[in-house]
């Protein structure tokens, strides 16, 4: 342990860590300094000024996130001058600030109405002029309302630092300031890839998911059509929270039966399709192992992840996996296969998706995933909106008796389950790829060298004497670094799991705004979100995806095998280089990857 020093807060002494801020210090003392643009995980911004204190031997006051602490040092965090300090910051802030908190959509729960209100801010003081912005809603996924933004520099922050994206800048100078992608360019031209992070860091309501609820509830008071559900497997372990349930509460049951009541006709798992997913992408795998195919083979379940691959990697396109995502594959089943069961022309099916992920809004709407000339998934809404919905609807989303899915596409093992937390996918893959391969079942499935929240994580196995090097990487500044190995050394892996947002889709852009005690992207919530998906795994009967009865029998009836031609049509797709209007050449050539 490094030396203690002393300081002084507020005239009591406290003996403290060296080489930390006075926020990080003051924060384990229990002495909370208000803050905005600070985020523990992004460099330091040092930009509101709200986190402001005095110390002794300073003539001005000193942004407590960015200063230093050091022994001796008397600071006061509480002083009349402070408080009117502060107030006075926030208070410019609002007056620069559209005059809508009760028809906004971060209404009761946006960070700068909660630090207006504790610093007692009644009325505004500064009214004059204040910067007027059109919305950007040319994204299928994300908003932006720049009347909104702060410029706590928060998202440009968590884009260029955590997600390595860049899409996002602060441009031009003063009360003209204004956060933009490059050229002021539509985020529907931007290199933007949906993830929503930005969303999840936004202390305001400066960038949201597109909102499509009016229009699913439309959907659901329409009697002409028959109205089908799917969930995410991390939705189920993350939607509690907004109900002011602790993080990590599995209300997978509250949520089947609270899309009944929301008028579903039938409630699907999107974990099935993520068994599905298992039994296409294991196949395609041993394939390519066999030489059939490009390696590494990288996973393809990821809608923010593909948009960056597109965009950054187009080099790399043959290494991606062919297999749709869980939630397209989910759609597509709900419009041939069920359909068929139920005898009705598909149109007449609304589906919706209740995803953990602001890009499957963006996925849902690409054209590479349509299928006999329609999509597979209508609507999808985030965790946020489904939680929303609920609420609107007047359900009692606690207390209300657990219910199961429906069949023939509800049921679900346990490595469907995992497929919401970084290395389930890999987890889940190398459960059904040693059986297949080796005609052995696998003892040992809980994978720990992929599980948890290290940037990058390696492991291997042997299949009949055969290595297998695996590599899982989450968010896409991880997914960035280990994919420059590859470009380096493309023979040190054989297969890849990337997931587009931290965590994994525990930690999805579309995922419950923190409680007021916790920030985004906070490691705690995410391990616990992880636990309740790898709980749901062990209390599962069946944990292997090739076990599923109802896959089973869907390959029996429909599909026939896995990589079969059906299953070609409607389960796998193609992806191509992606780059912003103005910036693509237009003698680029589509990249395709053949089945």
């Amino acid at each position: 342990m490094k030396n203690m020093i002393t300081i002084f807060i507020n005239d009591k002494e406290y003996k403290v860590e060296p080489d930390q801020t006075i926020m990080k210090a003051a924060d384990k003392l229990g002495f909370k300094i208000p803050r905005l643009c600070y985020h523990p995980k992004l460099s330091i911004e040092g930009a509101c000024r709200v986190c402001v204190v005095e110390v002794e031997g300073h003539r001005n006051f000193v942004a407590s996130c960015a200063f230093p602490i050091s022994d001796g040092m008397r600071i006061k965090t509480n002083t009349h001058e402070l408080r009117r300090a502060r107030r006075d910051i926030v208070e410019l802030i609002l007056d620069n600030h559209p005059l809508d908190c009760h028809t906004c959509e971060r209404d009761s729960n946006c960070e700068l109405q909660r630090l207006a209100a504790s610093m007692g801010i009644r009325a505004r003081h500064f009214a004059g002029d204040r910067k007027r912005y059109e919305e950007d809603l040319s994204s299928d996924a994300v908003i932006r309302n720049p009347e909104k933004c702060i410029l706590c520099g928060r998202c440009v922050r968590l884009c260029s630092e955590i997600q390595q994206v860049h899409n996002l800048t602060q441009s031009h100078r003063g009360f003209s300031t204004v956060v933009t992608p490059a050229y002021n360019a539509p985020m529907a031209e931007s290199v933007c890839t949906a993830c929503g992070q930005c969303i999840n860091v936004c202390p305001t309501a400066a960038f949201l998911e597109k909102n499509y609820t009016q229009e699913l509830f439309s959907n659901l008071n329409d009697p002409t059509m028959i109205k089908v559900a799917q969930f995410a497997p991390s939705v189920r372990a993350a939607i509690g929270e907004a109900f002011g349930l602790p993080v990590g509460t599995n209300m997978e049951g509250q949520l089947v039966a609270s899309l009944r009541l929301l008028g579903f006709d039938y409630v699907f798992d999107t974990q099935f399709a993520a068994d599905l997913t298992i039994m296409e992408e294991a196949s395609e795998f041993l394939e390519r192992v066999k030489g059939n195919g490009k390696l590494p083979m990288i996973t393809s379940c990821s809608s923010a992840w593909m948009k960056c691959l597109e965009q950054f990697y187009p080099d790399l396109i043959d290494n991606v996996s062919t297999c749709k995502s869980p939630m397209s594959m989910q759609g597509a089943m709900t419009k041939t296969y069920f359909a068929q069961k139920l005898g009705i022309d598909p149109s007449k099916i609304c589906s919706a998706a209740a995803m953990c992920c602001t890009a499957k809004k963006y996925e849902a709407a690409r054209p590479e995933l349509m299928f006999d000339g329609m999509k597979g998934v209508d609507i999808v809404v985030t965790t946020r909106e489904i939680a929303w919905m609920i609420k609107s609807a007047g359900l009692d989303f606690v207390n209300i008796k657990p219910e199961q899915p429906d069949n023939p596409l509800g049921l679900s093992s346990g490595a469907g389950a995992i497929f919401g937390t970084t290395g389930g996918v890999m987890e889940a893959a190398i459960r059904t790829a040693y059986d297949l391969y080796t005609g052995q079942t696998l003892i040992d499935i809980e994978i720990e060298a992929v599980r948890g929240l290290k940037g990058i994580k390696e492991g291997s196995l042997t299949m009949d004497g055969k290595e297998i090097r695996v590599a899982v990487a989450h968010g896409l500044g991880n997914a960035c670094k280990l994919l420059d190995v590859v470009r380096k050394d493309p023979d040190r892996y054989h297969f890849i799991e990337i997931m587009g947002c931290p965590g994994g889709c525990v930690g999805g852009g579309g995922q419950p705004y923190p409680l007021t005690n916790t920030v985004p992207l906070d490691d705690a919530a995410l391990t616990k979100r992880a636990k309740a998906l790898y709980d749901l795994d062990r209390g599962k009967t069946i944990r292997r995806s090739h076990d599923n009865p109802g896959v089973q029998k869907l390959y029996k009836e429909f599909l026939e095998h896995p990589l079969s031609e059906v299953s070609h049509k409607y389960l796998h797709t193609h992806y191509q280089a992606k780059l912003p209007v103005g910036i693509i050449p237009k003698e680029a050539k589509k990249i395709e990857v053949k089945p």
